[in-house]
This record gives structure tokens, sequence and C-alpha cells, in this order.
């Protein structure tokens, strides 16, 4: 959607927690220009081209980002937006808040040149992070391909013009590695009642579970289904965990509960 190889134009990220810090470093490999980072608890390396404000009405008026990054917590982003609203000029805001819908953000930042709502996932750390994105109806062509370009410094992006379907995003994905981390820790909580010592159990458990998401990773062509019954020997000791974990009230319908309730709450916190 965008030229990568060209220098990302300036930005001013406000907040720089981990998700923060992990699109900060993908975007200084692609070649970053000089930004603005808010955030009162962040330090740059002395050798960094870019300069840090305590909050948004520190950053010089006469700074013109090319987009504004929005990667605060909710509940204290009433007073950074005000003092954005007034300078983000014809910047494109691309907020990865949870629970701040676009008419929300449009609301309380009427002259952005265009708004971007996206859900990134922790993975984004290491690069392998997934984002779902949408854009509301006044944000351009150019500005949708600079967001774009923005969130695959952190992985995987995928659009969609429903915001509605966000909700149900957050469930999957934006909620899913702790999903995930369940899983390892019930492994290895079950490995230790089978009588392994603690380190291979962690090992054990870990390694599984990262080496089945590179599998996925490696074979996108395979659904997971099929993933999984190609390790299923019949009558094997797979078949047999698997016809307890399968047991309709157990995974079958716990996984669906479970995205059910994180999409009902992710509806209740939108504003």
């Amino acid at each position: 959607m965008s030229d990568s190889k060209a220098p990302i134009p300036p930005l001013l990220l406000v907040g720089c927690g981990r998700m923060g810090q992990a699109m900060l470093a993908g975007w200084n490999k692609d070649g970053l220009a000089p930004s603005w980072i808010v955030d009162p608890e962040t330090e740059l390396p002395k050798a960094s081209q870019h300069r840090i404000a305590r909050s948004a009405g520190d950053v010089p008026a006469t700074f013109q980002p090319a987009a504004v990054i929005l990667a605060i917590k909710p509940q204290v982003a009433e007073q950074a937006m005000r003092a954005l609203s007034a300078r983000i000029g014809n910047a494109v805001v691309l907020s990865i808040m949870a629970g701040r819908t676009l008419s929300g953000l449009r609301e309380a930042l009427p002259n952005a040149g265009g708004l971007v709502r996206a859900m990134p996932n922790t993975p984004a750390a290491i690069g392998r992070g997934v984002s779902v994105a949408v854009a509301d109806r006044n944000t351009s062509a150019s500005h949708r391909a600079l967001c774009d370009r923005l969130l695959r410094a952190a992985g995987t992006v995928e659009w969609v013009e429903d915001e509605a379907q966000l909700d149900a995003v957050t469930a999957v994905s934006g909620s899913g590695p702790a999903y995930v981390f369940l899983l390892a820790e019930l492994l290895e909580k079950a490995a230790m009642t089978q009588g392994l010592p603690p380190s291979l159990a962690r090992t054990l458990a870990r390694e599984t579970v990262a080496g089945a998401g590179a599998l996925l990773a490696a074979w996108p062509d395979q659904d997971a289904a099929t993933l999984r019954r190609n390790v299923t020997s019949p009558n094997g000791t797979t078949q047999a965990a698997l016809e307890v974990l399968m047991r309709e009230e157990n995974w079958p319908d716990a996984t669906e509960k479970a995205i059910d309730a994180a999409t009902r709450r992710s509806r209740e916190l939108a504003s």
C-alpha cells in the first residue's frame, strides 16, 4: 500500500509503553524522520534524533507530524486529546486505544485529517503481532497507506470496513495471547502432576506451544483442523487426550463462551 523504501515522515507518538516502544523500534528500523514522543516517563538514548515531551501541550506548535499515534490508556486520553485538538493540522490520527470508537475520536479531534482505529496484540513487541484496522470515511488513501505501513512495523495487518467487528477482533487476537499463555501454564502444571521436574515441565510446555505456533505460521495453506488430524494417530495418546478436550462441554463450549464474554466486554468499554 505504500513505498516501504521511503523514510517514514515525522510522527507524534503519544504514549510510549510496551506497545508504543515496540512500534517505535520498528519505525526506527524503517528510517523514521526526527519525531516527538509524548510520555511522562520515557527516556531516549542521548544519540536519538527524536525528542521527548512530558505532556502533549509541551510539543512545539511548529512541529507538523504526518501522523499522530495514540498509544495511551483510554482513561488518560481526554487531557491529551484536548491539548492535541488545535495542533494536529492535516495529520492522520492512528489510535490503538482499546474501546475508543471512531465517532468518539472524531468528536474529540474534529480537525484530524483522517482517523484510523487499530487493535494490535502483544507479539508486536517482537515484530510478530497482528493488527486489525478500520478507517473513518474522511481518511484518504494516502493516510490509510501511511497507517498501514506504521502497523506493519509490528507484524501483519488486516483491514475491515465495519468498526463493530473490532469487538470480536479484540476478543480473539487482542486478548488471544493470554489464552495461549494459559495453555502453556496448564500444560506445565499438568506435566508436573505427572511427575516431571518443574524445569523440564516448563521447557516442554513452552517449546511445544511455540513450535506448534511456528508450524501454523510456516504452513498457512493448511487449516488448524488438518494439522491437528495429521498429528493424531488412531487409538494413540493424542487421540486419548483429544477425546477429553473436544467433548462439547469442555474446550468447544468453553472457548465459545470465553470469546463471547470478551466481545461483550469490549462493547461495554466502547465510547
